[in-house]
């Protein structure tokens, strides 16, 4: 069997029923009563995005690239990531991209290429799609973070960032992801 004779493949879960358990600006959580797929009744909770996820790697002529650390309140503890944010129905991912890497760093970048797109961030509660871009001709101007937002903002060599990823200091799975994919481009 062939990766890509997966698109064939047919369901084998039924959904009974579905009930909103949690609905906020970002996210709605439901409940559905399901059929699994050995034939067992049982429930399935599901976390719904309103938003996609996007990220951005900004790099500059010098190799250098920009990191953001905050407080993850979901983890407890302060994180390095690359930009990223929610990018709403309406905006599109590039745009986001611009957006985000303007509001946390307050880069302006002449042009934003993807970089890893449709990935799914955790594919067995929530249906999280993120998209990755890298930013180039990068212009410094003012950050404007959210309210939401107590950043910092670190310039450092693109390969120490990517250390950093692969030792463990940087886990927001996005910011692994794209630096990682980075480093392989760039050989």
């Amino acid at each position: 069997m062939s990766a890509d004779s997966t698109a064939a493949e047919t369901n084998p879960w039924t959904t009974l029923s579905t009930r909103e358990a949690y609905l906020n600006p970002w996210i709605r959580v439901r409940e559905d009563q399901v059929i699994n797929p050995s034939g067992g009744r049982g429930i399935y909770g599901v976390v719904e995005y309103r938003n996609r996820a996007v990220g951005v790697v900004p790099v500059d002529d010098e190799g250098f690239t920009w990191l953001v650390g905050q407080w993850r309140y979901c983890h407890d503890r302060y994180e390095w990531e690359i930009p990223e944010g929610g990018c709403p129905p309406g905006e599109s991912p590039e745009e986001c991209a611009r957006r985000e890497l303007l509001e946390e760093t307050g880069l302006r970048a002449a042009i934003i290429e993807p970089l890893l797109t449709g990935l799914q961030l955790s594919n067995s509660t929530t249906n999280e799609v993120c998209d990755l871009f890298i930013a180039r001709g990068l212009t410094p101007g003012e950050s404007s973070p959210e309210e939401t937002e107590k950043l910092r903002v670190l310039r450092l060599p693109l390969s120490e960032a990517v250390a950093m990823a692969r030792d463990g200091r940087i886990k927001d799975s996005p910011s692994v992801l794209a630096l990682l994919e980075l480093a392989l481009r760039m050989g």
